[in-house]
């Protein structure tokens, strides 16, 4: 696990079947380094350990750890890759603070629902809580989120397939809408899932189209025995009271 620089937010549940986090925040939420947060990849992936990087309450550190304004979003903890909260507006910020809790709830998210392959509630709930941290009013808001399920040719060049996707995923940080991106470790059958949730589909476009994005595609077929892309809408109601998460129609462009 990280650096003991706090307690992974998910690890102490009121109801271990919905994973909601029990937490008590009595004011705004800080930023330790992201250095002093692991780089490792099952951590980041598996067990949250982006939300060590959190720092509850008025209670502030600065004089024994170093405090961030970039924020890991990603199972790439590493400067190019973190997330630069001030180019945010609040609820932006609250949401992709609440996610650094993501995390799949079972094996078999490469397969499975979307919705149910991943601890949404928990993340709502929490974002819930940080709101009321900060003094905030949620409103309903909708964020576009994009899902890649893929099944990799056994022989692929695994070397390859990792720097596209780093140089990728620098690519869209740098858009500056890209609140959180996941992936998953193949099953036996080399099957995976990946996700991004965007601020908006303009974003996303910002993100997705630059060089190292156009190289990616075009080695998709030599890849991927099979890869479907698919966009969708999360919604999040007033006072982050109810969620659900939908196909996205040219009616919500």
């Amino acid at each position: 696990m990280a650096p003991a620089v706090g307690s992974v937010v998910t690890t102490e549940t009121t109801n271990p079947a919905s994973n909601t986090p029990k937490v008590t925040l009595t004011g705004p939420t800080s930023l330790f380094h992201h250095s002093l947060v692991t780089k490792d990849f099952n951590l980041l992936k598996f067990h949250a350990a982006a939300s060590l990087q959190l720092q509850f309450g008025n209670r502030r550190h600065e004089h024994v750890a170093p405090s961030d304004d970039r924020l890991i979003v990603s199972p790439y903890n590493e400067e190019p890759h973190l997330l630069d909260l001030k180019r945010l507006d609040t609820p932006n910020q609250l949401l992709a603070k609440a996610l650094t809790i993501f995390k799949p709830v079972r094996d078999d998210y490469a397969t499975a629902p979307y919705t149910e392959s991943f601890n949404w509630q928990a993340v709502v709930d929490f974002l819930r809580d940080l709101s009321q941290a900060e003094g905030y009013r949620w409103k309903r808001q909708k964020f576009y989120v994009v899902t890649f399920r893929s099944q990799l040719f056994p022989d692929v060049d695994q070397q390859r397939l990792h720097d596209l996707d780093v140089r990728s995923h620098q690519e869209a940080t740098a858009s500056g809408g890209l609140l959180k991106y996941w992936f998953g470790t193949k099953d036996e059958k080399h099957r995976n899932l990946a996700t991004c949730i965007w601020r908006s589909r303009e974003d996303a476009h910002a993100g997705g189209t630059g060089p190292w994005h156009q190289q990616a595609r075009a080695a998709a077929r030599e890849m991927y025995e099979k890869i479907v892309f698919s966009t969708l809408k999360l919604v999040i109601d007033d006072d982050a009271s109810s969620w659900e998460i939908s196909e996205w129609t040219e009616e919500d462009a």
